[in-house]
């Protein structure tokens, strides 16, 4: 009889307005994500002027987040893995948004702080979004739709710069908080309307649901199923004492024959889909990926706490003036702040060229070192222009580099660990996050400038060097 695999189907219908339907809904999630973590450039100061807070008491207002993310990314990855993308989709979504609203009423910082710990719970999962989206587009369109995605990350991160410009010189920082909140609200009156992914169907072997999905697919994209019956044939699962390479274990499921056994079935999910992940022949790449998104979280995070902190740095550092409220309702720190945002668009033309052109490796580490490159000028005090203009293109380099970084990561893992795979990076990349704040903040209040950019250089350099050695390049390679 004859036979096709999800990877036929989606080749042969391409992408349209399904597919259009699917990024615009995971792009919302993006949104959402990128302004909760936008906030953190603002927040900080206006509640330390209303509770009194010590510098340290401040700075843990946005390093809750990233411990929140940090365990959010691995839950909400092992969810969707087990009980379905969906799934996964639906619980982070109501806890973003609910956590969100309700912080809007914190009545002290200890309440507050809880609150933006599950808030960071919530937007660990945005990842899922990426994952669930990748797997509706055929391999030759992943490139294009990844960076096409990211653009709605850098739409939020203008929306909120935008809002807070707005907001926050008029009204409290509550009604931030809530304004915040609203993009994650208004994905759950549509989520009847989300399909699952067919991988996902066929991983669990529901063949006939995983059919009715791509189905509807070609109805809406005009088009027609291969002929045959709709198969799916797993990797192979690790074994231990296997010599096989990691770059042949990793090869799309049609360029080699593969027998499957039911190691994840007869223990913990989690404990099994670990175990795959730190295998002998995925154990190079997870390692990799896993400093990789610490380092380019650390980098991207960093830049952004960077532009609001610089301006005070070189002001404050050079006159003796204490670090206060008054310099960060200066306008300017909007203006520079909103300029910044935009640097993530050219970032991501950038990428759209590269990726598809060089491969996901090379334009990983190039991007690296240009940040670096961008950033060296810092380690001396620069006026503000220079260093609008310099923070400018370190965050393009550093938005493009950890686009292609999220695109790869589902691409390198097999769909029964897919989620779990990338949901564990990028909770490892969240501990970058917790971490900036030390550096960024901190070591710049303290006026060692110098020193702070000096760590952001080695560990760009150090993740650029990272990327050169992943054993394996995705590009135009299918998924399993």
């Amino acid at each position: 009889m004859e036979t096709y695999t999800t990877d036929d189907a989606l080749t042969m219908m391409g992408f349209g307005r399904f597919q259009a339907l699917v990024l615009v809904y995971a792009g919302i999630g993006w949104v959402a994500e990128s302004m909760e973590l936008m906030l953190l450039s603002f927040l900080g100061p206006f509640i330390r002027e209303e509770w009194n807070l010590s510098p340290e008491n401040e700075s843990m207002i946005s390093s809750v987040v990233f411990a929140g993310m940090l365990l959010g990314a691995c839950s909400w990855g092992f969810v969707s893995d087990k009980y379905g993308r969906r799934t996964g989709l639906l619980f982070s979504t109501i806890f973003t948004s609910g956590m969100g609203f309700l912080s809007a009423l914190s009545p002290n910082y200890l309440c507050l702080v809880a609150l933006r710990f599950l808030v960071g719970v919530g937007v660990g999962g945005s990842h899922v979004f990426t994952s669930w989206f990748l797997e509706f587009v055929p391999a030759r369109n992943r490139g294009t739709c990844m960076i096409v995605l990211s653009l709605f990350w850098t739409l939020g991160t203008i929306l909120e710069a935008s809002l807070a410009w707005v907001v926050l010189p008029v009204l409290n920082w509550r009604w931030l908080l809530a304004f915040t909140a609203l993009p994650c609200f208004l994905l759950l009156p549509f989520f009847g309307l989300t399909p699952e992914s067919p991988r996902y169907l066929c991983v669990q072997n529901r063949m006939s649901d995983a059919t009715a999905v791509l189905e509807r697919m070609a109805s809406s994209n005009q088009s027609i199923l291969p002929p045959g019956v709709l198969t799916y044939h797993r990797e192979t699962k690790v074994d231990h004492n296997s010599l096989a390479s990691e770059s042949e274990c990793l090869l799309p499921v049609k360029e080699k024959d593969c027998t499957v056994d039911d190691a994840m079935s007869s223990e913990s999910g989690s404990l099994a889909a670990l175990r795959t992940l730190l295998s002998r022949n995925l154990l190079r790449s997870t390692l990799l990926l896993w400093f990789v998104f610490y380092a380019n979280s650390f980098a991207y995070y960093g830049i952004v706490l960077l532009t609001s902190e610089l301006s005070d740095a070189n002001k404050s550092c050079a006159t003796g003036v204490i670090f206060g409220l008054h310099q960060k309702k200066d306008t300017n720190i909007y203006k520079d702040t909103f300029i910044t945002s935009l640097a993530e668009i050219p970032g991501l033309i950038l990428s759209a060229i590269l990726v598809d052109w060089f491969g996901r490796k090379a334009s990983m580490w190039s991007m690296m070192f240009a940040c670096c490159a961008f950033l060296g000028p810092l380690v001396l005090h620069e006026n503000e222009l220079l260093t609008t203009i310099l923070l400018f293109g370190a965050r393009a380099c550093a938005m493009g580099s950890f686009t292609i970084l999220c695109l790869y990561a589902p691409e390198v893992y097999p769909s029964y660990v897919r989620s779990t795979g990338a949901g564990i990076a990028t909770a490892i990349g969240r501990v970058g996050g917790v971490v900036c704040p030390l550096v960024a903040v901190a070591m710049l209040r303290s006026c060692h400038q110098m020193e702070a950019i000096v760590v952001f250089e080695v560990v760009l350099c150090l993740a650029a060097v990272g990327c050169i050695f992943f054993p394996v390049e995705t590009k135009g390679r299918g998924m399993d």
